[in-house]
This record gives structure tokens, sequence and C-alpha cells, in this order.
């Protein structure tokens, strides 16, 4: 027994961390479970639950500073095809079709071609690895894809319910993330759009020479069009949720209780034309109303509960109401924490609690993130350059991708950070993020 317990001490050490690793570092500690079964040289998680950052990579900085979700789309597409019999992959790795299967083949991550194997999971994450190595003895190749996949659906899973149990910081952060991308976006297509279109003018031109020269020209540019804009309409997929789509996956997520439990869940079906939700707003909301209608449960004698979404332009309005005997606690933990969530999106929440005919929830979301506040920094005495490099790192990115984005080299990144941490106390990158964050720098 001892023996086995000590055979399996590795597996059940690297299980804890990853079931208990923040968001932020899910995919190293992924990546570090997996080795023993198959290596790589970068590993990519792609996930919608989060609005604010769905990407967490780990690995070859280049291949993981310079990833989009362009191409991970594309590697989706592929993963979507091998379930569907079109193209199973081929490769000395193969992964059995399992809750969407896998698939193994050559795909563009960071710009470059690459040898990937790609996983999704029951809540529709994707796995990407780069330059898959198996183990080499071929006779342990499916248990290794068995152990692979169970490592994998443990991740995506505690990523699902991190974010569901999310505390309001993260919330801040990820509308701000959100707002910051689609900013970022849509100046790209603002940008690129009118270069294509006039070039797509001139060639079209009667006055130009060479008809099969302004052919070519103009499909290739009319291609590049048509991919920008699908880039541009692919991230506001991902930052924004059609009221009535986001509702139907309210009742998706409230099935099983309405199957199991013998209570009438009722829906108030929202306007099919309401405007579109931000991802955090919908993904929230639909939180709140899994947590009130569980706290409704708790109490004896509800039988029915019926849970309502407007949207009057500004704001989604939630209404939970029960027939229960009126016993909802509002300062029950559960509730506090459905307030904290709802103050962190700059809401407000409402308990009408009648002794004999049920509790009455109203929750208002606003759709539009609070007027942002400058920093108060001034104490730490940075200088222009050394705040953007701190306003970067705090948003999550790489000495390379700081690099890239002020046009100075790593070194000098690395120089503007030694003295950052000198003026800020802080002792490490991770005590410098938090530091940033407390003090309104994201």
């Amino acid at each position: 027994m001892a023996r086995l317990v000590g055979e399996a001490q590795p597996l059940l050490e690297a299980i804890v961390a990853l079931s208990t690793a923040p968001l932020a570092t899910t995919a190293q500690r992924l990546r570090e479970a997996t080795l023993p079964y198959v290596g790589s040289s970068a590993m990519v998680i792609f996930t919608e639950d989060c609005t604010g950052r769905p990407q967490k990579k780990a690995g070859d900085e280049s291949i993981i500073s310079r990833v989009s979700i362009a191409e991970l789309d594309h590697i989706r597409a592929s993963l979507r095809g091998a379930d569907s019999g079109e193209d199973a992959g081929t490769g000395s790795w193969q992964v059995t079709s399992w809750q969407g299967g896998g698939w193994q083949g050559e795909a563009v991550l960071g710009g470059e071609p690459h040898p990937v194997l790609a996983l999704s999971s029951p809540s529709n994450a994707l796995l990407v690895l780069a330059d898959p190595r198996p183990l080499p003895d071929p006779a342990h190749h499916a248990a290794a894809g068995r152990m692979l996949r169970y490592l994998w659906t443990l991740a995506a899973e505690r990523i699902r319910e991190k974010v569901a149990d999310a505390p309001p910081s993260y919330l801040i952060e990820s509308r701000a993330a959100s707002a910051e991308r689609v900013r970022v976006t849509a100046e790209l297509v603002d940008r690129h759009s009118t270069t294509l279109e006039t070039l797509l003018a001139a060639l079209r031109s009667p006055a130009l020479g060479d008809d099969a020269a302004r052919k070519s020209a103009t499909d290739v540019a009319a291609k590049a069009l048509v991919g920008l804009r699908t880039l541009s309409d692919r991230t506001t997929e991902l930052v924004e949720e059609q009221v009535a789509t986001a509702f139907q996956r309210l009742r998706e997520d409230l099935k099983p209780l309405m199957n199991y439990s013998g209570i009438d869940v009722q829906f108030i079906e929202p306007p099919v034309n309401g405007r579109a939700l931000p991802g955090e707003v919908a993904h929230a909301a639909r939180a709140i109303v899994r947590g009130l209608v569980l706290a409704m449960v708790d109490q004896s004698g509800v039988r029915r509960i019926r849970t309502q979404w407007d949207c009057d332009g500004e704001n989604l309005l939630v209404n939970v109401r029960d027939d229960g005997p009126g016993e909802l606690s509002v300062a029950a933990p559960n509730m506090a924490r459905l307030a904290q969530r709802v103050e962190a999106l700059d809401g407000s929440m409402s308990v009408d609690v009648m002794p004999g005919w049920g509790a009455d929830v109203a929750v208002s979301l606003p759709l539009d993130p609070p007027a942002h506040q400058l920093p108060d920094v001034t104490g730490w005495k940075l200088g222009d350059r050394e705040l953007e490099v701190l306003q970067l790192l705090a948003a999550g990115h790489r000495n390379r991708a700081i690099a890239t984005k002020l046009h100075i080299t790593e070194n000098t990144v690395k120089f503007h950070l030694r003295n950052i941490y000198r003026k800020v106390g802080a002792s490490s990158r991770t005590e410098a993020i938090a530091m940033a964050h407390s003090n309104g720098l994201r």
C-alpha cells in the first residue's frame, strides 16, 4: 500500500495544485501536471467563461505572447471537423472521441505553423498543446491520453467554478479588460478597413491595366478585409451576448433543478431585440439568478419560482420571486455573496420578504461601466515610462509584450521593473501587480 501511495504521490500533488490554482496560473499548473504524459512547447487554454481574459497560457514566450483568438477559432473548427468525421487527424498521438474528442494536426499558433494537439471540454473550453511529444513507449499512449483528458476536464471545470464564484475585484477587472479589448479592436478595424477599402477602389479602377493582376490583388485584399471584419465580430461576441441568448443559457443552467426538485421554475422571456449584454453582465446575471433560486429552494414549502429579465436600454433588470413562507434571510452568507456580485458591477439589489407570501428580489445591473477614476499613485514618484510599464504589468502583460507595446527592449523593461519594485516597495512581480491593483491600476 505504501508503495502504491508513493507512486501516486506526484499525481495527487499535481491534482491538488491544479484544483487550488488561481485563475491566472491554471495553464501553468495544468502544463506541469500533464508533462509526465505529454510534453509540449506551449499550452493555451481558451475559455469564454472568462470574458476579460479568455486565454490562459504557459510555455514558450514566442508562441504564447502572439497567439490570437482567430488562430484558436481555426483550431476549434478543425476539432469540430474531427468530431463530425470530416478529418480525424494523423500522427502517433491518438486521442479517442470523448465529450468533443481531440484533434491532432498542423495549425498556425503565434503566427507560425506548429504541430498541435487540441481537446475540448464539456464546458466548451479549448485546450491547445503546441509541438506535442507523447511518451516514447507506444504501449502507454492510451493510458496517457486518458490521463491528459482527465486533467484537462478537471482544469476546465475548475475554471468554470472559479469564475462563477469570482470575487468582486475579478469582475471589475474583467469588465475593464473587456472594454479595453473592444477599444483596441475598433481601432484596428477602422485603420485596416480604410486601407483595404482604398486598395480595392484603386484596383477596380478601369484606368488600370493588366486585368489579371488587378483581379488577383482584388481577391487578396477582399479576403483580408473579410478576415479582419470576422475577427472584429468574433471579439465582439466574446464581450457581448444577446439578452435572449443569455437568458436561454440560464434556462439550460437551471434545467437539472427543474427536472429533479419538483419545483416549478417559470421563465418570463426578455425582449428578443433588446440591447446586447456585456459578457461580464450576462455571466454575473446568470450566477445571481442561480444563487437566488438555490437560496429560495432551501426554504420549506416553496412550490413555484418565477424569474424575469428585462432591459431598459441602460440596465438589465432581473426579478426573482417565490411562493414560499417568506423566510428568505437577507443576512445569510449566500445572500451577502450575491449582494457583493451586484455591487461589483455598480448595480443594486432589493429584497422584499413577505411572511406567508414569499420573497421578491429585484436586481438592476448597469450595462455600461462606471466612469473611470484615475489611480492615485503619486506617492510612488514613478517616472512616465515607469508608470506605463507598471500599467501594462498590472494588465497582465509579460516582459516581451510590454517591450513590444512600448517599442523598447526587454532589458529596458527589466531595468524599469527593478526601479518600480524599489519605489513601490514590492519584492516580486506578483506583489507589484497586487499593489498596482489595490491602487486602481488595471
